[in-house]
């Protein structure tokens, strides 16, 4: 079996909460994503950065904990806000096959990933991480057929807790590294510690995993 996992956590990649009184001065550069993250986060969409983009910008890069907080309009700030902007527009996690009755949607444009029951979205959207260039996720319907809550990959050595196999080493997983940064995954969905946990709870063998799109982004 092949198994797919990002690294190990070292102190390098371990989130920090920066003090209020180290945050950096706002980047008054067009970042490019700008247009991107003005409508997801609902700031008027010139595609030039302003002060009060800057501000927006850097407040949610707090909440995500995405250094450095500067403000720009970068691809991780881009995947940070269309997270903002999906969980306030439901209505707009579309792609999904209908008829299963639970299925986990994988949204690899724009690294979301929920969970819908009899056409009624029971978990998400949150945030995930897809494979690298190389290790490209596969698209398609899978199924569950393995669940490991505290395993180890030997492949690509360190930690996925919350294991649960799709589509052959391919797994949704918990990962210790920052979910909006680079590289991709060797091929597993990432997902934060806490959203793995409870996805863990909510899954089942045999519940349908379906995947689409492409990851931007190394």
């Amino acid at each position: 079996m092949t198994l797919a996992v990002t690294s190990a956590p070292s102190a390098a990649s371990t989130p920090h909460i920066r003090p209020a009184d180290e945050t950096p001065e706002c980047r008054l550069t067009t970042g490019p994503f700008q247009r991107q993250v003005e409508k997801y986060l609902g700031l008027r969409q010139d595609g030039e950065q302003s002060a009060e983009d800057c501000s927006a910008i850097q407040e949610m890069q707090h909440k995500y904990e995405i250094e450095p907080a500067d403000g720009y309009a970068d691809l991780i700030s881009y995947r940070a806000a269309s997270v903002t902007w999906a969980a306030a527009h439901k209505k707009s996690l579309t792609g999904c096959p209908k008829g299963a009755k639970v299925v986990v949607c994988v949204d690899q444009n724009r690294q979301l990933l929920w969970v819908r029951k009899n056409k009624k979205i029971v978990f998400g959207p949150v945030p995930a991480r897809s494979g690298r260039p190389g290790y490209a996720t596969r698209n398609g319907r899978h199924k569950i057929y393995r669940r490991v809550k505290d395993f180890y990959s030997t492949q690509f050595p360190g930690p996925m807790p919350y294991s649960q196999f799709f589509d052959r080493g391919e797994a949704l997983h918990a990962s210790y590294r920052p979910i909006f940064e680079d590289p991709g995954s060797h091929g597993c969905v990432n997902l934060r510690y806490d959203d793995a946990k409870a996805l863990w709870s909510l899954l089942r063998i045999g519940d349908s995993v379906y995947l689409w799109g492409t990851r931007k982004g190394e």
